[in-house]
């Protein structure tokens, strides 16, 4: 063992996905890394250090797996790791509530690896459960330290840590190997051999007061996974997140706008007292400043709801389920299951939907994955959605009906978006990326309460201002650039009028015109700015502009000739077209290929003005436009 003087040594913290591997982590730490209810949602090695009897520990979360066999991009990162020899011990984090499956992991870990410990975590749970474990027994059966620990309630952490502390940097044991067949010799018989003496030191050290002490859950499942009651519910928890995140951002959207447009004045007055040309005050702040305020304003409030709501579902296993559902869907448009993962992500941020696809280990179908995430609309794109279906389909007023319909009507257009999601996938698996779909582990994992006060501060710091903070850094170069084309003139018109005025012709085609098409051009940094800028460029005012109301937002849109058809062109647009800025750029990084990161903003972008050419040409043949 290491002296005490020595400054630091390396834990490798390994377990199967939703045995609690990353709350360990982040109470160990004090990181909040996020923890995920399927498989592959740490991909990448995260590292965090933490202080026990004076020394000081690097711990490195691995990505969650199943085995140390690689079929995986997870499984492949783990084993190099524990196999390099870089970790001083080996933590392997086992569910109490379902041990012998985890049992597997540890076996294949102790026959690479030296100075293993065993964490036997959510013994909460299984003492709610009545399932008794014998840990001494499966410490002697193993030859090596096992400890039990309920990471959610820090209890078991520190005798977790002495453990570690004793057979860090200790001699290989070999204990297990005794346990196998001498004539093993291919990858299938030690695997079953290893499979066997998982199922034998449970059988000996684990018992169970009540061994149907899972069927309420398996009764909740035949609800939300059954053939006809899945998809309904599914639709319905959509459509009551939409519903709670348009209802609750809407006063707290306009108390943070109003805060920050009055502090517009005060950053104007000190600007010019600091002496700065009144052209450069403009620019800075009209431009710049307003631009950044209308996007906080209008993305902070929804994303404070919309994502905790959804983290919420998953911290109580019901997105799992959701996925587990839309798997058939991608396997008949020759997709990976894990897609429908990817696509839930994408929700909240296209971007953050992009780097999901990590966890798909095709390259053909993480390709698929990455193309299509666009499809479903993001959480920049949920204003636009809003303001219209209000303005144009329930009417601008303000109730708990009305609300229910626009969320309604909302679900509609997402649902559309999965749809063209599934089309698009068969479509790319057919021409440009065939291939057969691959198969996934996808665990359903137990209801659980969710943590409501750690999923309230997770999705703030982990997705909320993440998010926020990417859309503000591209929103203030876009705002410079809108005010520029707003207030230079070619003769005696703007530049923004004058590209408005190219893009017409086309634009009608589409149903829509040419400053609703030059609004989406120039919404590329960060969508939440199309209406202001269409709002902007109608009134033909230098910077962005805000109207009091819905009421005379609609009056404004109908005066500049806008009919039912033109708003839903406008819906169908912002559902299908370009990816943003920012998703663009995020691509390029995980594809590392120009031409597959034009395929993916060439796709949406083609697909959506077919859908509104079509939409605004039905609408001519019956006189409606």
């Amino acid at each position: 063992m290491r002296s005490n003087e020595d400054s630091t040594y390396t834990i490798a913290l390994g377990g199967n996905p939703n045995v609690g591997k990353s709350t360990v982590f982040n109470e160990l730490t004090g990181l909040r890394q996020h923890t995920g209810n399927w498989s592959g949602k740490t991909v990448e090695n995260a590292r965090g250090y933490c202080k026990h009897n004076g020394r000081t520990c690097t711990i490195v979360d691995l990505p969650g797996c199943y085995s140390l066999i690689s079929h995986s991009a997870e499984e492949e990162s783990a084993r190099d790791y524990i196999c390099s020899g870089d970790a001083d011990a080996v933590v392997i984090v086992c569910d109490a509530t379902c041990l012998e499956r985890s049992m597997n992991l540890v076996l294949q870990t102790m026959a690479i690896a030296a100075n293993v410990v065993v964490c036997v975590n959510l013994m909460d749970e299984a003492k709610k459960k009545r399932i008794h474990i014998d840990l001494d027994a499966i410490s002697e059966r193993l030859g090596i330290p096992v400890v039990g620990t309920a990471a959610r309630g820090k209890k078991g952490l520190d005798a977790l840590m002495d453990a570690v502390e004793r057979v860090a940097g200790m001699p290989k044991h070999a204990a297990l190997y005794a346990q196998y067949p001498k004539n093993s010799q291919t990858q299938d018989d030690i695997a079953a051999a290893i499979a066997h003496t998982a199922a034998d030191i449970c059988r000996e050290a684990v018992w169970l007061e009540d061994a149907d002490y899972r069927r309420r859950d398996f009764k909740i499942d035949r609800i939300l996974t059954g053939k006809w009651t899945a998809f309904p519910i599914m639709v319905l928890a959509l459509l009551g997140v939409f519903w709670l995140t348009i209802v609750g951002a809407n006063y707290p959207s306009q108390a943070l706008g109003d805060f920050l447009f009055r502090a517009e004045d005060y950053l104007m007055a000190f600007v010019e007292w600091v002496g700065i040309p009144q052209f450069l005050c403009d620019m800075l702040v009209l431009g710049v400043y307003r631009v950044v305020a209308w996007v906080v304003a209008v993305m902070l409030p929804p994303m404070a709801i919309f994502f905790p709501l959804f983290t919420l579902l998953e911290d109580a296993g019901v997105l799992p389920r959701i996925a587990f559902n839309l798997d058939k869907c991608f396997k008949k448009c020759c997709a990976c299951g894990k897609q429908a993962l990817t696509m839930c992500m994408g929700f909240g941020c296209n971007a953050v939907g992009v780097v999901g696809c990590r966890i798909i280990d095709s390259p053909r179908e993480r390709l698929i994955a990455i193309i299509t995430n666009s499809f479903v609309p993001c959480n920049g794109r949920f204003p636009t959605l809003t303001a219209v279906i209000s303005m144009f389909f329930i009417g601008a007023t303000v109730g708990i009906g009305s609300s229910i319909l626009s969320a309604a009507i909302l679900t509609a257009v997402i649902m559309l978006g999965v749809m063209m999601t599934f089309a698009v996938s068969k479509i790319l698996s057919k021409t440009m990326l065939k291939g057969m779909p691959s198969s996934f582990v996808l665990e359903l994992p137990p209801y659980r309460k969710p943590q409501i006060g750690k999923v309230m501060v997770r999705s703030m710091l982990d997705r909320t201002l993440f998010v926020l903070g990417r859309a503000v850094s591209v929103a203030a170069p876009a705002g410079l650039v809108i005010w520029l084309m707003a207030n230079i003139c070619i003769g005696n018109t703007t530049i923004l009028a004058h590209c408005a005025g190219f893009l017409d012709p086309f634009a009608r085609t589409l149903g829509l015109d040419g400053i609703i098409l030059l609004a989406f051009i120039l919404g590329f940094p960060a969508n939440e700015i199309v209406i202001p800028i269409i709002i902007m460029a109608y009134m033909a005012s230098g910077s962005l502009t805000e109207l009091s109301s819905l009421t005379a937002l609609k009056q404004l849109l109908t005066a500049n000739g806008w009919t039912w058809v033109t708003a839903m062109s406008v819906m169908l647009f912002s559902l299908m077209h370009w990816p943003c800025s920012t998703t663009c750029l995020t691509i390029k990084k995980e594809t590392q290929s120009l031409k597959w990161t034009l395929v993916a903003i060439a796709i949406p972008t083609v697909v959506g003005m077919a859908v509104c050419f079509a939409f605004a040409s039905v609408a001519r043949l019956i006189g409606m436009l």
